[in-house]
């Protein structure tokens, strides 16, 4: 039936989920038919369903377009999928949704870019991993789909960020220790991983491969050196002689130089996450209630109060003692349900094996 530009199709009262499939197919409608044999709950006593199309020829003018958008078809907003999201749990449609190359895992666009942006700002990551924990696949994001999601100071953020990671895992590269270059110097490749002499290219300054001061021919490498040794006068004399008041030191671990302006004396190493006393250097990686600063050279150095390193302690141990209290309620059950569960596999297992009836 035709009315002035517009086709009418009637659907017959009695139909089922492939008629109407079958239906949409003939016709070549624009409506997913997954969603829909999913999501319209078809019944034998739904009526006549009639379904209008536009005219491809006809002009549409903006108040139409608006209208039929604003009084669209309840049933036809139920053909359009919902996807679930695993950051936020809220169901979103496909048009908002971001999918993840090399996992294939789905999110809302908006977490997934608030995910990103959070791991480049804080520079915790250069592969930025997906963020659902119980991805088996473990995928990255590639740096085209970063690239869409964030804005350019960010995206530049991010490539200096895998550059100075690459600089950092190259045995044959190195940052030059000069406070005011921060040029990247090329190494020598040897075959034993011996203190060389290394020349910048910018500032000409010469330092040692393995400890980053200032070349020694002849002596021994003193690694826990200051940075002072690669300031001029003026400003060395800015800085305390007191090793222990320095503001810039170097990680115990990866040798990377920290700068500390002020607070607490518990630090950790933005580059390899490693703990340790900002005064002596002593790792603080399993030292959970800051016991190292009750006895020693070190304390009462920590920088807080007493009330507040009490209270820390407090809910240090009432998070342990609230795990060992769940753990000891649930024991039971565990025990109990534990031939269940053992039972059930089992069943599975021998159902699984026997024979199909011929």
């Amino acid at each position: 039936m035709e009315s002035k530009g517009r086709h009418l199709y009637e659907i017959p009262k009695e139909i089922n989920n492939i008629q109407i499939v079958a239906y949409y197919r003939k016709f070549s409608w624009p409506l997913k038919v997954k969603a829909l044999t999913r999501r319209l709950p078809f019944t034998s006593d739904a009526g006549r369903l009639s379904c209008l199309r536009e005219s491809e020829n006809k002009p549409r003018t903006t108040v139409h377009m608006m209208t039929t958008a604003r009084y669209r078809p309840t049933w036809d907003l139920a053909l359009d999928p919902l996807v679930s999201c695993k950051l936020c749990l809220g169901e979103f449609p496909l048009e908002q949704m971001t999918t993840i190359t090399q996992c294939q895992c789905v999110f809302c666009t908006l977490c997934l870019k608030q995910y990103v942006e959070l791991l480049i700002k804080e520079g915790l990551e250069t592969a930025i991993s997906c963020p659902d924990s119980a991805c088996t696949k473990r995928g990255h994001l590639q740096e085209s789909e970063i690239e869409c999601m964030v804005a350019t100071e960010i995206m530049q953020k991010y490539r200096k960020l895998q550059f100075e990671k690459e600089v950092l895992l190259d045995p044959c590269r190195t940052w030059c220790p000069s406070s005011t270059c921060q040029a990247v110097c090329q190494l020598k490749e040897t075959d034993m991983p011996l203190p060389q002499r290394v020349q910048c290219a910018v500032c000409s300054l010469e330092f040692c491969s393995a400890c980053k001061i200032r070349w020694h021919p002849g002596q021994a490498c003193q690694e826990s050196l200051a940075i002072t040794a690669f300031l001029s006068g003026e400003t060395r004399s800015f800085y305390k002689t007191d090793e222990d008041d320095a503001p810039i030191k170097r990680c115990p671990k990866c040798k990377v130089y920290i700068e500390r302006d002020e607070g607490c004396a518990q630090m950790m190493c933005k580059n390899c996450k490693h703990a340790f006393c900002w005064y002596c250097l002593e790792s603080l990686d399993d030292d959970f209630l800051l016991i190292h600063y009750d006895k020693g050279p070190c304390r009462n150095k920590l920088g807080h109060s007493r009330a507040s390193v009490i209270w820390h302690r407090t809910q240090v141990v009432g998070i342990f003692a609230g795990f060992g209290l769940l753990l000891l309620v649930a024991s039971p059950f565990l025990l109990l349900a534990t031939p269940f569960v053992l039972c059930c596999k089992c069943k599975c297992s021998k159902g699984d094996d026997d024979p199909l009836p011929t």
